[in-house]
């Protein structure tokens, strides 16, 4: 592959017990690096590297327990946030409270005194993708090529733009433009590599991503959002007409079965009938 992706060596999603029982390096290894670096540069989230140098600490602590509220409430400072990030809204975490939001805050402290964090993140090359990239990647995406860790397919909830007859599952999100509504290769792939949403994270919490199978599916999705044209999600109406026409032929098949069960039975017990009455 032109395209090389290097992974911070402790940039992995790791499972290191219950939420509370966590320090909070792991606990922002496997809730955050999915949208935000300390020092690696803009994901769908902004460098968190001196954050507290930036923004009031009492703001950030509070921000961090429940970024939504700050939205409700019309805070300018969230409101541009919401902004840079394209609508993109960080989520509020399971466990997450003052103390969490504390140890959070004194940890990228720590981390931006570093000359490079652990938490850096994903560089990968700006070269262009070769065919054998993309077609890799449609092979991990369609489940011909086993995912390493044991994880299931992504087609078995996700669909894309040409995958041809019913396409992909229809669970989860169209995945034709998720490069663009994530924004860089960096952010697609820091997203893969420890995923934000609850049923990806309980999916691929102890299967997750190698490198060798996120580059490539970087590859296959920024190859399909820039192809121009619909989403996958076109493939419902051909799964309708489908439906309906199965349900057309049923209707039908039933139809000849009732009617052969009236000549097989009914027709026959009234023929014996007026047999029995001597009008035949």
């Amino acid at each position: 592959m032109k395209g090389v992706l290097h992974v911070a060596p402790l940039a992995v999603l790791v499972l290191a017990g219950p939420a509370m029982g966590q320090d909070a390096a792991d606990f922002f290894r496997q809730n955050c690096v999915s949208c935000h670096t300390i020092g690696g540069g803009r994901l769908s989230g902004p460098d968190l590297k001196n954050v507290t140098q930036r923004q009031d600490r009492a703001w950030l602590v509070q921000f961090i327990q429940n970024p939504q509220a700050a939205m409700d409430r019309g805070d300018p400072i969230a409101l541009r946030l919401r902004e840079e990030a394209r609508g993109v809204v960080m989520p509020r975490i399971v466990g997450m409270d003052q103390a969490r939001a504390e140890a959070l805050l004194n940890m990228i402290d720590a981390e931006s005194k570093l000359e490079k964090s652990q938490f850096v993140g994903l560089q990968i090359s700006d070269q262009p993708f070769t065919p054998a990239d993309i077609a890799q990647g449609r092979r991990i995406f369609t489940g011909d090529r086993p995912l390493a860790g044991g994880g299931p397919a992504c087609i078995s909830c996700h669909t894309i733009r040409g995958l041809g007859g019913l396409g992909g599952g229809f669970l989860a999100p169209d995945l034709t433009k998720v490069f663009e509504r994530m924004g860089s290769r960096a952010s697609l792939a820091s997203w893969l590599l420890a995923p934000a949403t609850p049923g990806m994270q309980a999916t691929f919490r102890q299967r997750a991503f190698t490198s060798e199978e996120i580059l490539p599916l970087v590859a296959l999705f920024e190859d399909t959002g820039r192809g121009g044209g619909q989403d996958a999600r076109v493939g419902n109406f051909v799964f309708l007409l489908f439906g309906l026409g199965g349900a057309a032929a049923a209707l039908v098949a039933f139809g000849f079965a009732w009617r052969w069960r009236f000549k097989a039975v009914r027709a026959p017990m009234v023929e014996a009938g007026r047999r029995v009455r001597g009008l035949v």
